[in-house]
């Protein structure tokens, strides 16, 4: 059932169970996040469910696009979700499998991830919005700076498990005796610095000022469009913490496609995605915005790393 094979219809209706329980969680992840950073600066802050009424109320508002926007501006939101649908569906997040091996390499996802990034960027520009315009540069800069960290990083368990195929790396991770640990060890240490960025944390942005740095591109969006897009960029958390785990801590996942085996793996894997979101969240609210100028010092320190644990990759250590 793993590389090229049309998955059988049992693995596909999980694929895209996983993916719909993915996009139902989102709002709610990101409602933890804002709940954690109210509770350590001492405020009351919004509910654990604010995100899901905040989407709900912006789903029945007028969807206004500015003059100058055309078909990039429109479509975006769509993209976005549909990238990281994709991906979801895909991740080995309760089994060892990949559900949807059609879309589980890695190689695909790293693009997908690009396409998310570069859609989301673009209708910044597309929208005639100076002020969006240097939102979408920024995002992009951004990217430059992740994207090599995160890719390294997986590329090197790729290498370490003879496959570029989700599957494989989580079966070789949870199953096989590491061939070279020390590569292993610092590829997640640098997948996780990576993801954390991905996830839009501080120092790296502002959680207080997202209209004025993480999310300047949707200066111009308003109603559903708006609405799309804030679940997609929940979504994608949710997305990059599992690819982390699927690749880096694939244990306690089911053995073989049975509800029994997937009752027990399903909260271990709730309880996996608590302990991210807490850890990343205690670190951003425990650490001052850095200027942006000088995020690259920070993500050259992510890209040795990276790089260290490829090199040990090399040497067989």
């Amino acid at each position: 059932m793993q590389g090229l094979e049309m998955p059988s219809p049992e693995w596909i209706a999980l694929a895209v169970i996983q993916a719909l329980i993915m996009i139902g969680l989102a709002p709610l992840a990101t409602g933890f996040t804002r709940v954690l950073r109210a509770k350590m600066h001492s405020r009351k802050g919004p509910g654990l469910l604010q995100d899901y009424r905040d989407i709900a109320k912006l789903l029945r508002r007028q969807e206004v696009a500015p003059n100058p926007s055309g078909l990039v501006f429109k479509v975006m939101p769509f993209v976005l979700i549909s990238t990281m649908l994709l991906i979801g569906m895909a991740l080995p997040t309760v089994t060892n499998s990949s559900p949807f091996p059609i879309a589980g390499d890695v190689i695909t996802d790293i693009y997908l991830f690009a396409i998310f990034r570069f859609f989301f960027s673009l209708s910044g520009l597309d929208s005639g919005s100076v002020y969006a315009g240097v939102g979408s540069s920024r995002e992009l800069t951004l990217g430059v700076l992740v994207e090599p960290i995160l890719m390294l990083a997986i590329f090197t368990m790729a290498l370490s498990a003879g496959t570029f195929d989700l599957g494989y790396i989580s079966t070789y991770m949870a199953t096989e005796t590491w061939a070279v640990p020390g590569a292993v060890l610092l590829a997640g240490v640098a997948c996780a610095f990576a993801v954390f960025i991905e996830m839009g944390k501080l120092p790296f942005d502002s959680a207080e000022a997202e209209q004025e740095l993480q999310e300047g591109p949707l200066t111009e969006y308003s109603g559903s469009g708006f609405a799309l897009v804030k679940l997609a960029l929940g979504l994608k958390q949710l997305v990059v913490a599992q690819l982390f785990l699927a690749i880096f801590i694939p244990f306690g996942k089911a053995a073989e496609l049975t509800f029994s085996a997937l009752l027990v793996a399903t909260p271990i894997l709730f309880a996996k995605l608590f302990m991210v979101f807490l850890i990343a969240g205690v670190i951003e609210n425990s650490v001052a915005r850095t200027r942006f100028l000088k995020t690259h010092h920070l993500t050259s320190v992510g890209f040795g790393i990276a790089v260290l644990g490829f090199i040990f990759y090399l040497i067989g250590l």
